[in-house]
């Protein structure tokens, strides 16, 4: 008869009971013991994946993303783990897909939006990463990271007067990454 303990409930329970204590170490090699033992569970998958990622296991995290969204095709979230895991790993193109996916389940997936900007950024594809970054802005419009990304491509275009107005829009609830933009691009805020 199986225990409770090695459940994949069990387990995750006991996962996040060594995360409480300060031990993800302990937390991830739980994971790679007793997880192939519920392969489709997905909460495992999720959580193997994150762990893996935050250890800077990115290529390993990116596999059990793959893994994750081929048994959950349909949750916006998972997809965007994979881009993000995607685009730190450099690959920009399959960051991009999978930001739009996750995109397609959910278009106010702020974070996918600004994950899709950087992706669109990396490939040098500056008027499609304005128009994602543009809409992060729309749905969270006081986190400075896609304003600081517009403002930094506005500045290596020579728009200064856009990339001045987003600073001075920085000014008024980030002034520390107005005066990071400032010293980056060089540029005054009132010009």
């Amino acid at each position: 008869m199986k225990r409770w303990w090695d459940s994949a409930a069990g387990v995750l329970w006991r996962v996040r009971a060594l995360l409480w204590w300060g031990s993800p170490q302990r937390a991830l090699a739980l994971l790679q013991r007793l997880r192939p033992r519920h392969p489709h569970d997905g909460a495992l998958l999720a959580t193997h994946a994150h762990l893996l990622a935050q250890s800077g296991q990115l290529a390993q995290a990116c596999a059990l993303l793959q893994e994750l969204v081929g048994l959950q095709p349909e949750n916006a979230a998972h997809w965007f783990n994979l881009g993000f895991v995607q685009e730190r790993l450099g690959l920009a193109a399959a960051a991009e897909a999978s930001f739009r996916r996750a995109l397609a389940l959910d278009e106010r997936l702020d974070r996918a939006w600004y994950g899709l900007g950087l992706a669109l950024v990396a490939q040098g594809r500056l008027d499609e990463a304005l128009q994602a970054l543009q809409r992060n802005t729309e749905l969270q419009p006081m986190s400075p990271y896609a304003w600081a990304q517009m403002a930094r491509i506005h500045a290596d275009r020579a728009e200064t007067e856009q990339a001045r107005r987003i600073i001075r829009h920085l000014q008024g609830f980030e002034p520390k990454v107005a005066a990071q933009l400032v010293r980056e691009t060089g540029l005054s805020p009132t010009g």
